[in-house]
């Protein structure tokens, strides 16, 4: 590990993740306007694409945080075996899970079991595919269906809060099957699929459609839904930046498309591949 991740092994990730989310989710007038106004001038956010395009208008840091596109800012790809971006952000790695491993980044692997905290589930994954898109701070922090499904889990794991980037995806050993995460598996026209949240450091929350703004607990957590999503559906949000991973089934015959890869820039409804069902 470099001194950036190593520094982040030693400090208090919940404690501090907690504070920021209090300070976040304050409506003092000064506190929410110095934290607004700071962030937008620090990562130069231009507010064009969204609902409401001044900073006044938003109740906290949280609410600006997860604010809301324009109805039309976006355009889902409305192919019918196409699978789409399901944020804004970047691919961090895409491709097949090779038996049930991962890339994480050049040269390391992660297990789907892990990531999922289920082994049968690892098992129905093997040799599937995979898309990670990370959330820079800057980006739209809402993640929406890459797929049309019906919710049917959600399983919330408890774990660290490293930080999600490049710099500690190249050297935190399994880092998003070590994160704080959120796994949402669908039933969908090709199998099981799944999407997973993944909380980082200073994030101070996860929310999904179905369940609400999450209580971190120290034990896993699990319920069952029946909720029909269509593709580009809003799933959660991020209260403060991470990773989505979108994981399909062998079955899927999952195809990205040529022009994706690690560093490409997407948006939340893009067409990252098309499936090619075998059965």
């Amino acid at each position: 590990m470099n001194l950036f991740t190593t520094i982040q092994q030693f400090v208090p990730q919940q404690k501090i993740s907690k504070a920021a989310g209090r300070l976040a989710a304050s409506r003092h007038p000064m506190v929410k306007r110095a934290f607004i106004r700071s962030f937008a001038k620090a990562y130069d956010i231009s507010l064009d694409d969204y609902e409401r395009q001044s900073l006044n208008a938003y109740e906290s840091f949280n609410d600006f945080f997860t604010r809301e596109l324009k109805d039309d800012a976006r355009t889902i790809d409305t192919r019918t075996d196409g699978i789409v971006s399901p944020a804004d952000g970047m691919i961090s790695q895409l491709g097949q899970i090779k038996k049930h491993k991962l890339l994480q980044a050049k040269g390391k692997h992660y297990d789907i079991g892990q990531l999922l905290a289920d082994n049968k589930d690892g098992d129905y994954f093997a040799d599937g595919s995979f898309a990670t898109v990370y959330l820079a701070p800057s980006n739209y922090h809402r993640v929406h269906m890459p797929f049309a499904g019906t919710l049917t889990t959600t399983r919330y794991v408890p774990g660290t809060l490293f930080s999600v980037n490049n710099t500690t995806a190249a050297n935190v050993p399994d880092l998003f099957a070590r994160n704080e995460r959120l796994v949402c598996l669908f039933d969908t026209e090709y199998g099981k699929a799944a999407v997973v949240l993944v909380g980082a450091m200073i994030v101070a929350g996860i929310e999904t459609v179905a369940t609400g703004k999450i209580t971190r607990t120290d034990d896993i957590q699990e319920a069952n839904h029946n909720m029909k999503l269509e593709k580009g559906d809003e799933l959660g949000r991020f209260y403060l930046g991470s990773t989505a991973i979108v994981v399909l089934p062998k079955d899927a015959g999952m195809a990205w498309q040529d022009t994706m890869a690690h560093g490409t820039t997407v948006q939340m409804g893009q067409l990252l591949g098309m499936v090619n069902r075998t059965k």
